[in-house]
């Protein structure tokens, strides 16, 4: 009996909540899917070093599963909650015709096994059928040979599922016992006519409320953009988390608290068709609509951020990939390496002041042959110049404004013949300096700016006891060694006459392979790195190949856009469905007072109005105030995304506003339909 029993309440629910199934399907989809990307990928044909970046990205994502399925545990403990209030009157029916509350949790414990089987089975059938979709996106992301591509079924991923949502269902399972142990029949029977208590009255203290919290949001706002010098410290930065998400909370406690008395006094508003009823609704549940908008909003703020900003660098990882690797290969090795200076040992500085080519010969490689064209230079240090002596009678000013920047770090030196031969190789422009002239390359945008506000002054410096001006008044574009991202932050170029070949610190190697074939340059960057038998005896060369770079900043960028877009998902989706839950569990509890509108005249367009209203109130304010916080939230990243030469944001946004609209737009549509279906009944 309690098993039909349990089978028709289901059914029921499946009619009234499908918000919840659809959560509950679409939570393990995609749970499944970002779990099983590395059993999808396998038999791709991939380089050696994206197969590194797969695994790399699986571990991570497997990492941040924990972490989602502990939001996704919360929001089927919270969505249950409010399920449970629709059925208020129904368990109270239950308990006056006398069955037990071991029975009533026992039903529960029924409907709630078979709707993680139900989620299960169709959330893993979603998730299996998506995954072959995703691994095609990722063979696309990592340039990978489809012809080895086959319909993969993750063992690992299928059992990850069930395993993390069986517990989350067995906890679900103990908090509905909780519940129903703890209830009384009287309090069953007259929930729906029960309003929480509106504890905020007095508006003198929701003002006060309201402006420090304003005050407290504002600092923590100008801290994480015109005071981010001031983050120097972990624990610091973890204090300005929490500023803003206490200061959340209060924002809406207060306002939610000043609402009703402001519209009540500008009686036209109130008083104008539903809106008294609107706002005696928002303001009968406003204890649990602060709580629940300040978490929303907070998730809210964190898809939007991350979303934004996680596509940022996957577009200026790989937009940018011709200006950061315009060579085949590019290696340096130390060659002014001192007693005391670093981990080398006495060996290894025996055989400083050799070159790249010469090392490679000493180690019996002969790696010249493999080039088309090549060049060498060399790059200069001396403790004598600093980054501080460069900003000249600017550093007193930049200190106040950067407090925590190292100033006292030797500047690169490169002499103007030997940058010319980078530039030409690299398709750059070259340059011409007098005896007393100087310039700066750099592409780090922050560096940058303080470099060029010394320029402008016309700093002077002395180099090995050259007194030089500089002949712009702002750093050139360029670089010298490649990288994974362009952070060149500033070297100086000098006259061939001021060098001092005692101060060489570092031999550079740059060349283009004959071969213009990916697999044969595989081959040959495998040469280059298995040639180190005698490590200990000697400093080794380091540097980057193009197709290392081009690998590795696909594989990281795809690696940050995949779990920005499973975390974003995630958060979104758990948002909108704590919404669109609570929503529909309040139209089920208010369907006699929609019918109270209708027996005094209210017609069905009033009243479908009301509705909108006021459950667009319900899903805006967080949003609004997400947004809000997303401003600052990006214009804090900008600082980092400066290092992956990402500037323009707009294209990011502009795809996570669409996500946004689609999927929080979607699940207020279908929770407004829904709500106007149960306060239909009669």
């Amino acid at each position: 009996m309690l098993f039909k029993l349990s089978i028709k309440n289901i059914q029921k629910s499946m009619k009234d909540y499908a918000v919840y199934f659809f959560t509950l399907i679409i939570g393990v989809a995609v749970f499944y899917m970002f779990n099983a990307i590395e059993t999808q990928t396998v038999l791709l044909d991939v380089s050696d070093y994206m197969r590194e970046y797969i695994g790399i990205m699986s571990d991570v994502l497997s990492a941040v599963s924990v972490f989602v399925s502990v939001i996704l545990g919360f929001l089927i403990i919270y969505a249950s909650r409010f399920l449970m209030k629709r059925r208020n009157k129904e368990f109270g029916v239950y308990l006056t015709l006398g069955m037990g509350k071991r029975k009533i949790s026992m039903i529960l414990f029924i409907e709630t096994l078979l709707i993680g089987v139900i989620s299960l089975v169709v959330g893993l059938g979603f998730g299996i059928c998506g995954s072959q979709v995703l691994s095609v996106l990722v063979s696309n992301i990592f340039e990978a040979d489809m012809t080895k591509f086959e319909f993969v079924v993750s063992v690992e991923a299928c059992a990850k599922s069930v395993i993390y949502f069986g517990i989350m269902y067995f906890l679900v399972m103990i908090f509905n016992t909780v519940v129903i142990s703890r209830c009384r029949l009287i309090e069953l029977l007259q929930a729906g006519k029960k309003s929480e208590e509106v504890k905020m009255k007095n508006p003198l203290l929701c003002v006060v409320v309201f402006l420090i919290s304003a005050a407290a949001l504002c600092y923590a706002y100008y801290i994480v953009t015109a005071g981010i010098d001031k983050l120097d410290d972990t624990n610091f930065v973890f204090f300005i988390i929490g500023i803003g998400a206490v200061s959340t909370f209060f924002i809406f406690w207060s306002v939610s608290g000043l609402l009703l008395k402001i519209v009540m006094h500008c009686k036209k508003i109130y008083y104008k068709g539903l809106n008294s009823f609107i706002l005696r609704q928002i303001s009968s549940k406003i204890n649990t609509m602060v709580l629940s908008m300040t978490v929303i909003c907070l998730m809210l703020f964190v898809t939007i951020t991350v979303l934004s900003c996680f596509l940022s660098i996957k577009n200026a990882m790989s937009s940018n990939l011709s200006e950061l690797a315009p060579v085949d290969l590019q290696m340096g090795i130390e060659m002014n390496v001192k007693k005391g200076q670093g981990h080398y040992n006495k060996k290894q500085r025996n055989h400083v002041g050799s070159t790249v080519l010469e090392l490679y010969k000493k180690l019996g490689a002969d790696i010249e042959p493999y080039f088309k064209e090549y060049v060498e230079v060399y790059l200069y240090e001396t403790k004598k110049l600093t980054f501080s002596d460069t900003l000249g009678s600017t550093v007193a000013g930049m200190k106040e404004l950067y407090p925590y920047m190292d100033y006292n770090v030797p500047e690169v030196l490169i002499t103007i013949s030997d940058y010319n031969k980078v530039a030409k190789i690299y398709g750059k422009e070259t340059y011409s300096l007098a005896e007393d002239e100087y310039m700066i390359i750099a592409n780090f945008e922050p560096k940058i700016e303080m470099r060029n506000e010394a320029l402008k002054k016309q700093e002077k410096i002395t180099v090995f006891n050259y007194s030089l001006k500089p002949k712009y008044t702002e750093c050139k574009d360029g670089f010298i060694e490649m990288e994974g991202s362009p952070a060149n932050e500033g070297i100086l170029v000098i006259p061939d006459t001021a060098a001092d070949d005692k101060y060489i610190a570092r031999n550079v190697l740059i060349g283009n392979y004959k071969t213009t074939d990916k697999k044969e340059k595989y081959k040959i960057d495998e040469v280059l790195n298995s040639v180190k038998p005698y490590e200990k005896d000697y400093i080794l060369p380091n540097g980057s190949s193009k197709v290392g770079i081009i690998d590795g900043n696909i594989g990281s960028g795809a690696m940050l856009t995949f779990i920005g877009i499973y975390l974003g998902i995630i958060f979104l989706i758990s948002s909108a469905a704590i919404l669109a839950l609570k929503e529909l569990s309040e139209s089920s509890e208010n369907i006699e007072r929609y019918q109270m509108l209708r027996r005094i005249g209210a017609d069905e367009k009033m009243i479908s109005v009301a509705l909108f209203r006021q459950i667009g109130i319900f899903f805006l304010f967080p949003l609004a105030f997400a947004c809000i916080h997303a401003v600052f939230g990006i214009k804090f990243t900008t600082y980092f995304l400066a290092a992956f030469g990402q500037t323009n944001l707009l294209p990011p946004i502009i795809v996570t506003a669409g996500i946004l609209i689609f999927i929080y737009g979607g699940y207020f549509l279908i929770t407004y339909m829904y709500s106007k279906t149960i306060i239909r009944e009669k």
